[in-house]
Parts: C-alpha cells; sequence; structure tokens
C-alpha cells in the first residue's frame, strides 16, 4: 500500500469526537490527503467557523498517522465553508441509525446570509418511528450543531442535526 493510501485510509477511519458514529470522511470535513515530498498533508474543513471539536480531531488524526509511521500535517481549509450537504449517505444511514435525524438540504448560499428573526421550522422526520412533523423543544443539544424534537406520532425524543 502506498504512503497516500495508507494516510487516507486512516484519515477516513477517524471518528468525530461529538457525533463518534460517524468518521471524518462521513461527515464530510475530511478535504484532501497529498504529499509534500516525504511528508503527508491531511487537510479537514470544520463544520463551523471555532468548532470546538476541530482541536480534538486535529490532535487525534495526527496521533494516528504518527502510530503509523507517518510524517504528517493536519491543515485546516477554511474555503470553500462546509455544508451539511457534504455529509455522505452513509454517515446520514448512520445518524438515523443512532437516532439522529441527519439534516435535510442546506439552504442556498448565493450572496450574504439573510437575518432570520424568528425560529426556523422544519419538518424533522422521527429517526425511530418514521413520522413527520416533530416539534422541535429546544434550538440547541449537546452541541451548537443540533437541537432537540420530539416526535408527535411516538413521543420520543432525538436530536436532528441543523442544516448549514
Amino acid at each position: 500500500m502506498s504512503v497516500l493510501a495508507l494516510a487516507r485510509e486512516i484519515a477516513e477511519s477517524v471518528p468525530d469526537p461529538e457525533l463518534p458514529m460517524l468518521t471524518l470522511a462521513d461527515l464530510g470535513i475530511l478535504r484532501g490527503v497529498s504529499a509534500d515530498g516525504e511528508r503527508v498533508i491531511v487537510s479537514l474543513t470544520p463544520t463551523y467557523s471555532g468548532c470546538p471539536a476541530l482541536a480534538e480531531m486535529r490532535r487525534d488524526l495526527a496521533r494516528r498517522l504518527a502510530a503509523a509511521g507517518l510524517d504528517a500535517e493536519v491543515r485546516t481549509v477554511l474555503s470553500p465553508a462546509w455544508s451539511s450537504d457534504w455529509i455522505t449517505a452513509a454517515g446520514r444511514r448512520k445518524l438515523a441509525a443512532a437516532g439522529i435525524a441527519p439534516p435535510g438540504p442546506a439552504p442556498h448560499r448565493g450572496g450574504p446570509v439573510p437575518l432570520a428573526l424568528s425560529p426556523v421550522r422544519r419538518d424533522v422526520t422521527c429517526p425511530r418511528c418514521g413520522a413527520r412533523g416533530a416539534g422541535q423543544t429546544a434550538a440547541f443539544s449537546g452541541t451548537a450543531c443540533k437541537a432537540l424534537y420530539r416526535c408527535a406520532a411516538c413521543g420520543e425524543p432525538f436530536e436532528y442535526v441543523k442544516e448549514i
């Protein structure tokens, strides 16, 4: 196996610290694996600017690459900004299997981000029973990128990954 293939395999297997059922590849934040001479360069894009999990992701990735004997650097790439549309189909299935509703399509961002003064209404599907029309109970959950919902049909609470 080539050095780049090994580095990519390692990078693709690193779990997200906040959503451990997903890998960095599932989440869509693994931007690339390349080489600069003998050094491997792995690029990540955070889910949002200031994401507190990014430092842990970088540290875990660098530790795993070093344990494999690779001279590696982990870089942060901010442009283009990450979108929840980058979550893979496998990642969306893993979220739902873990009882977390995956995000819907991200809003189109062709210019300035509009200011919304009222709550965003989402038609969220319950990951447990599949019913639509769950109600939001809290705008934030364990992390800023998730909200809490309760299913109107089965009554179960669940988290929803917000579209960005």
